[in-house]
């Protein structure tokens, strides 16, 4: 994703070991003096935010690591990355982990369960739905890393893919019903509606996975409610869940309990940190420290990784100072090894480096590099640069790409330090320095694809280097590698509350860069989302302006999609918001949009009095453009419920008005729309003349397909009145001025049709 080479990771979000690369990561502007494979791409660097987190869908080849215990490589074979919500989905089966130790005994059991019969096999009935596997284990043991490995073992046996969806947010939060679903069906490809409800994605998804054969690792589950809604009623699935305890009320589920590693798949995790070398001249201190850590991958990474910084230190003397460490007694009995090493580990950082890790709590999905840490510590790039490293080589952070992440097993101890040790206005200021480093990377992402010589692009050239894109290309694919986290970071500054300013800022500039790269039908379902968001804000605040604003958005995406009642209610809501706000755009194009709700529903009595209402509103203000489309709605309501003679006024009014503001094409269409109104009242001398008129005023205006179709129009409305071989003229005339053939373009009236 954004040209980004993934490499390998030292530790799984859940804590298992790895080693990596901790090479140093530049500072600079997007795409200049990057050193490494990690810094191909050319986009900016991220600002708090980055990509994948959030909803925690998450590939087996994404990210090395993911957030997950373990890591693995590339996929085998194609992989498709879902681009909406806060994660990634991958399909793929994934390639062995370089540091997967032990775990013998786990997988036969896994095997075994997987081959084993079912309850309604064993009854001679077939199975309803999926088999079901649980590795069960505290956070740092590993398990992630073990439910991979099955995958990888197992993975070829479904040919539509290993989708690995983690389903708590990296705050503690289960990841709503919604954004999994919509990532999940990502994966494969189906688009779904904005604003989709939670059971009509659900039943999507159970759709989906109805005609598939796949396996489901569904990370570090909240609850067993979460595991119900995606668990398909399909037999040649398989899932594999990964949660802290039991998933009561999943039938015939298999459970398997992990704990720590073997004494012999501990040293040699811990040896992948230290070299052998250390190992094998003091094996008894080895498996001493292995001990200390209770076998844990998290613990053994940690300790592994500050032995590397510190060849000098014997593996003996680290056991014993790991020894004299006491244990929290508020952490969990599960967490207080972990908790340990954490805290002997976080204790030796020099002050900035250990206050840059708390505040990297505050980071969106999640993820950071070094412009986020930089805004976040109110540092220098290049120190903040220097500092991830150094995190990193310690295996408190992750790489993920050119980012880095905390590991998932460590994030509630560094967000309870960031509450003991840092003062609430001093968090609030990292955040809001993050916040501000977002809207201007989003507002350069913009203005990126404007013209030359705008005023977008003045205002870009005077941006700092760093916050600016060198091409349209490297601003698109950077908004969509980091897409994800940008918008958890727009839901995490809606939702504190304290920073509205900045989070409407926030959103703003997410929507325009959004709709400015992809489109607003490509982008609408994260569209949706962000309306919703402002509309809180508004709603929050008393903003009736933007209340109506968010309303009428989230209105017309409802009736893109189908739900026409939803969007009448929206439209309604808003116009009493715009006339709360004393707005008479936000009402006026309100009114508009009850008349075209009523349309849709074919309630041409209702549509034609909002149209009114609305159309007496911008005569009020001598809005002439407003005026002339508001009498060609009209006319069309009034067409469709036969009353012709309204229709014609109203069209000829609409003519008359585009005349006034010399629209020589709106003039023609408008004509246009009076002839097939006098076509359909039954006056085809008039309707021809009519028509006449508008072919003469499309000539002017240049508009070769509109002649051409009213070409076509006259040549029906001359056979009628008994006239072929003028008819055969303006037939030949339309297809020279399509330069087609005329089987393979024409356009003729309803009537005529009829």
């Amino acid at each position: 994703m954004g040209g980004v080479v993934e490499e390998a990771v030292p530790v799984g979000a859940d804590g298992d070991a790895g080693g990596g690369s901790t090479a140093r990561r530049e500072s600079g502007p997007p795409g200049v003096g990057m050193r490494g494979p990690e810094r191909e791409h050319a986009g900016p660097p991220t600002s708090g935010v980055a990509a994948g987190g959030g909803s925690g869908v998450r590939g087996e080849s994404g990210a090395p690591g993911g957030r997950g215990e373990g890591q693995v490589g590339p996929p085998v074979g194609a992989v498709r990355a879902a681009e909406g919500g806060t994660a990634r989905v991958r399909v793929g089966v994934p390639e062995p982990a370089r540091w997967f130790f032990g775990r013998q005994r786990e997988l036969k059991a896994l095997h075994g369960d997987i081959e084993r019969a079912g309850l309604n096999t064993i009854a001679g009935r077939r199975a309803a739905h999926t088999r079901v596997l649980l590795i069960a284990g505290q956070s740092g043991s590993g398990r992630t890393a073990l439910a991979r490995e099955l995958a990888r073992q197992v993975g070829r046996r479904y040919p539509d893919g290993v989708l690995h969806i983690r389903l708590t947010e990296p705050g503690g939060e289960p990841v709503p019903v919604e954004r999994t679903a919509r990532d999940l069906l990502g994966g494969f490809g189906i688009d779904v509606p904005p604003g989709a409800a939670d059971d009509e994605m659900s039943e999507m998804v159970r759709e989906a996975l109805a005609v598939r054969r796949v396996l489901l690792l569904l990370d570090d589950a909240h609850d067993a409610e979460q595991v119900d809604l995606l668990l398909p009623e399909n037999p040649d699935c398989l899932v594999v869940a990964v949660a802290r305890g039991p998933l009561t009320g999943i039938p015939d589920i298999r459970p398997c309990t992990i704990g720590g590693l073997d004494a012999k798949a501990a040293m040699e995790l811990l040896g992948t940190f230290t070299g052998s070398v250390r190992i094998t001249v003091d094996p008894q201190a080895a498996e001493s420290l292995a001990e200390e850590c209770g076998g844990q991958p998290a613990a053994i990474a940690l300790v592994g990784g500050w032995l590397a910084t510190h060849p000098r230190v014997s593996v003996a003397d680290v056991a014993k100072r790991l020894r004299a460490v006491p244990e929290d007694l508020g952490q969990p009995q599960g967490s207080r090894l972990l908790a340990r090493a954490f805290r002997f580990v976080y204790e030796d950082l020099p002050p900035s480096t250990a206050g840059m890790l708390r505040l990297l709590s505050l980071a969106p999905a999640g993820l950071a590099d070094a412009h986020t840490a930089s805004a976040l510590a109110g540092c220098s790039v290049s120190a903040a640069g220097a500092a991830l490293d150094d995190l990193a080589a310690l295996n408190l952070l992750r790489p993920v790409g050119d980012q880095f992440e905390i590991v998932g097993a460590l994030a509630p101890m560094t967000r309870a330090l960031m509450a003991a040790k840092d003062r609430p206005a001093e968090v609030q200021l990292a955040r809001a320095r993050m916040l501000e480093r977002t809207v201007r990377l989003l507002q350069s992402c913009r203005a990126v694809t404007e013209p030359d010589g705008s005023p977008a692009r003045k205002k870009l050239a005077a941006l700092p280097r760093a916050v600016r894109f060198p091409t349209t290309r490297a601003a698109a694919d950077w908004l969509t590698s980091r897409r994800p986290a940008l918008l958890a970071s727009a839901r995490l500054a809606v939702a504190d509350g304290e920073l509205d300013t900045l989070a409407r800022r926030l959103v703003s500039a997410l929507v325009r860069a959004l709709a400015a790269h992809q489109g607003t039908d490509a982008a609408a379902p994260d569209l949706y989302g962000l309306h919703q968001l402002v509309l809180g804000v508004a709603e929050r605040q008393g903003l009736y302006r933007e209340e109506a604003a968010a309303l009428l958005n989230i209105g017309d995406l409802d009736a893109r999609s189908g739900r026409t009642h939803d969007a009448l209610a929206r439209y309604r809501s808003a116009l009493d918001a715009g006339r709360a706000a004393n707005d008479h755009y936000a009402t006026g194009r309100a009114m508009e949009s009850v008349g075209g709700a009523y349309q849709e529903l074919q309630d041409w009595h209702r549509a034609a009095d909002w149209y009114g209402r609305a159309l007496a509103q911008r005569l009020s203000r001598g809005e002439r453009a407003d005026e002339a489309r508001l009498y060609g709605r009209l006319g069309t309501v009034h067409t469709y419920a036969a009353r012709y003679g309204e229709a014609l006024r109203n069209w000829r009014a609409a003519a008359a008005g585009f005349r006034r503001l010399q629209d020589l094409p709106g003039q023609a269409r408008a004509l246009s729309e009076a002839a097939r109104v006098q076509e359909y009242a039954g006056r085809p001398e008039e309707s021809l003349h009519t028509c006449q008129e508008a072919v003469e005023y499309a000539r002017l205006a240049g508009d070769t397909r509109l002649q051409a179709a009213l070409e076509l129009r006259l040549a029906d409305t001359l056979d009628r009145l008994g006239d072929p071989t003028a008819a055969r003229l303006h037939r030949h005339a339309s297809d020279r001025l399509l330069g087609t053939d005329s089987s393979t373009y024409e356009i003729r009236s309803t009537s005529a049709e009829g």
